[in-house]
This record gives structure tokens, C-alpha cells and sequence, in this order.
């Protein structure tokens, strides 16, 4: 069938992105690559400062505390603008973003010598949303204006085969004139939930809304994908952001969302309500309204950008570094959601030019993560520890501002 295959291979590999980026969940042998000999090596994206319009080189290291690796002469050029990285079943997929248009996906593996090596190269769709269940893998299409329909697939990543899709009319499921487009899905028990932000859909303002003050999570039943119900609630704006994962399930079952208050109209500021964090209790479909985390109020006038999971309730956050704004520089804090609590990170550059947000490392211990920073010194990867907020600089990068960071076996 040409429309599943259209979308299958694509939507295999970026359904990995969120969990394979921040999670150091390979292990010795994982997937049958390499040589088998338990050996490491980290796989460091950058995007060469120098040149503008090129995708990232795609160099390689033996650690992550210490030493210099360089983009001259050195690691595997790309072609295209604009690359997102993924890693999973011990293979790191490098994804050409068609900005709409076919892109490109190409697979490397290590192979027994520890050299990165390609595997494979094929044309694909782009798709906005991506989560991993169990064997499955769930992935959504959404249309920021035109079509009416989002596209839901499940895809049986064992079998490399598209078993189940839906769509959801985003008008209707709005309900107030404008659309809904999701931000991103995560499961609980047998339900995926999918939060959205509603947007006009419409030029000059596609992205701007009438309704800034509000919070949506669409819950479908899994594994039918059928629409079940919205939830709402009105203490904080939209969770997440467009490509920006802004719903997490811990540890204890609950989920926690992430709000940055950043809804516009007109491409002004329009959100009135704080940034918070809100929950979802386990086997709940309705928000907690005994839970409400204001991390203005807890950073001192500063608004919520990215998130990434440590463990055990905490968060590394990336914060906007001006108070009350929705753009701009941005610095670091850690969050504990079951205590309620926030600290700003020490150690970390005070001017910072670009993180690899969307591509983070995390250790898995629980207390670690890694993320490439480059400020005005230069491109270098950072050890966040959970317990102390401290950030400590590790490798540097020469010539390229860090964009991503994986760990492959061998």
C-alpha cells in the first residue's frame, strides 16, 4: 500500500527522537551491531560556525569530561540545512527536516573497529509529533493551516509495519474557530495523551491565537486511537511548544506538564497566566487541581523553554534569561516536581549562543546530563548534575556549535 509506505520508515526513525536522544539506553551488543566488545563511543553533531545553510559534521569521541575534538578535517559532512538526530537500537539516525518537503534519513552504526559507518540513506516525510509505546511507535502529521485532518499511525517497530491509523479533524477538535495542533503525545496505561496549543492557522499570524490563556491535552484510547475526550484547565497557557516535548510521565505513573506561558497574537506576547508546571495523576484523565507548580514565582520572574528528565522527579530546565520574556537567551535551572522546588544551575556559561536542546544525553543514573553549550569561548559539553545544580565543563568542540550528543556501543 503506497500510502503506508510512504510514511513507514520515517515515522519509524523519528518516532524514536524524544526518548532515543535524552536516554543513554544502549548497552553492550544492543541491536547486534559493532563487534560485540562492550566499548563506547559518543557521537558529537555540530554544526560548523563558519558556513551558514550546512547541515552538521558528525564527529566522534572516546569521553565527554575532557579533551578537544575539531570539524577541521575531521568527522562526516552532511548535506541539507537542517539535521535532527536520533539513536536507538544502537544506531544513530541523521534526519534531513524537508521544512514541508521530502527530506532524507541516513543510518550509521559503529563497526568493529569503533568508526562510524553508514548503513543506509532513503527519502522520507517529515512528521511533528513522536512518542514510543511498548513495541509501537505513534507519530502525527499535523497541518498548521489547509487540511483540516491530522494523521495518527502506530507503526509495529518489530515488524517495520504501519498496523493501525487514524485522523481527528483539528477545527472541530478546537472548537473555537481555530485549530488544534499538537505538540506532542506521551502514553499512560492505556491512553495517549496529546497535548496542543490552539493557532489560527491562518497568515499573517499562523501560529498566533485568540485563546492564550488555556491548557488542552486530547486523551485517546490505545491501542484504537480514538478520541475520547479533552481535558482543560485555565491556570497556565499551552504545554510544550511546537517540535518541544512539554508533557512527561515519572517514575510514580503521574504526568507533569510543562507550560512556558509564551502564546502570542500578532506576534506579541499574549499570555496573562504564569509558567507553570500542572499534573496529571496516575489512571486520571482531568488535571490535579490540588497541583499547581508557578515557576515564575520559583525563578524569580522567569519563564519555562525546554525540558529534560533526570530521574527521580527532577528536571533540567532550560529557562528564558530575562524576566517575563518568551524569547531570547536563555539559562538553566533544575526542578524537583514532587518537592516543589528550584535552583539556578551553577557553572554554566552566563552568555549563552545555542544548547543541544533537543538532543541532550541523559546518563540514566538518575542525576547526570549532558548537553552541548557554545557561548563566546567557545562550543563545550557540560555535565549537569541533578543533586548539586552544578555544571561542569567537559570536552570542547572546535570550529562547530555543538547541535547533538549520542552514545553508540561497539
Amino acid at each position: 500500500m503506497k500510502k503506508a509506505n510512504k510514511f513507514l520508515l520515517p515515522v519509524l526513525c523519528m518516532g524514536t527522537l524524544w526518548t532515543a536522544c535524552s536516554k543513554d539506553s544502549n548497552k553492550p551488543g544492543n541491536g547486534g551491531e559493532g563487534g560485540g566488545t562492550g566499548k563506547t563511543k559518543y557521537i558529537i553533531a555540530s554544526a560548523p560556525i563558519a558556513s551558514t545553510g550546512v547541515a552538521d559534521y558528525l564527529l566522534t569521541a572516546d569521553n565527554l569530561t575532557s579533551g578537544t575534538i575539531s570539524t577541521l578535517g575531521n568527522g562526516k559532512e552532511q548535506d541539507g540545512s537542517y539535521r535532527y538526530y536520533i539513536t536507538h537500537r544502537n544506531r544513530f539516525f541523521s534526519l534531513l527536516y524537508g521544512q514541508g518537503n521530502p527530506g532524507a534519513v541516513t543510518t550509521y552504526n559503529l563497526n568493529a573497529a569503533g568508526q562510524l559507518t553508514k548503513v543506509s540513506d532513503f527519502q522520507s516525510e517529515t512528521v511533528q509529533v513522536h512518542t514510543i509505546i511498548g513495541d509501537d511507535i505513534v507519530t502525527m502529521k499535523v497541518p498548521r493551516s489547509g487540511n483540516q485532518n491530522a494523521l495518527i499511525f502506530r507503526i509495529d517497530a518489530n515488524k517495520s509495519q504501519i498496523v493501525g491509523e487514524a485522523q481527528v479533524n483539528i477545527v472541530n477538535l478546537a472548537g473555537n474557530g481555530e485549530r488544534a495542533h499538537f505538540t506532542w503525545a506521551t502514553q499512560a496505561g492505556n491512553k495517549l495523551f496529546a497535548p496542543y496549543m490552539s493557532i489560527k492557522g491562518a497568515a499573517p499570524d499562523v501560529f498566533g491565537t485568540s485563546f492564550p490563556d488555556s491548557t488542552w491535552v486530547a486523551v485517546f484510547s490505545y491501542p484504537q486511537l480514538q478520541l475520547e475526550r479533552v481535558i482543560r484547565d485555565n491556570r497556565t497557557s499551552f504545554l510544550g511548544a511546537y517540535f518541544n516535548s512539554g508533557l512527561v510521565q515519572i517514575e510514580d505513573g503521574d504526568l507533569y506538564g510543562f507550560s512556558g506561558a509564551s502564546a502570542t497574537t500578532a506576534g506579541a506576547p499574549a499570555s496573562t497566566k504564569p509558567s507553570a508546571i500542572v499534573r496529571i495523576k496516575k489512571d486520571a484523565v482531568e488535571f490535579d487541581k490540588n497541583y499547581f507548580f508557578n515557576l515564575e514565582t520559583a525563578s524569580g520572574g522567569h519563564r519555562f523553554a525546554t525540558q529534560t528528565y533526570f530521574g527521580n522527579g527532577k528536571f533540567l530546565l532550560e529557562m528564558y534569561a530575562e524576566k517575563g520574556k518568551t524569547t531570547g537567551k536563555k539559562k538553566f535551572a533544575v526542578a524537583d516536581v514532587l518537592t516543589q522546588t528550584f535552583a539556578w544551575v551553577t557553572g554554566a556559561p552566563a552568555d549563552i549562543v545555542s544548547t543541544s536542546s533537543l538532543c541532550n544525553l541523559v546518563v540514566g543514573d538518575g542525576k547526570t546530563i549532558y548537553v552541548g553549550i557554545t557561548d563566546a569561548e567557545g562550543s563545550y559539553v557540560y555535565a549537569f548534575d541533578a543533586v548539586t545544580a552544578k555544571a561542569t565543563r567537559g570536552l570542547k568542540v572546535d570550529g562547530g556549535k555543538i547541535t547533538g550528543i549520542a552514545k553508540l556501543t561497539y
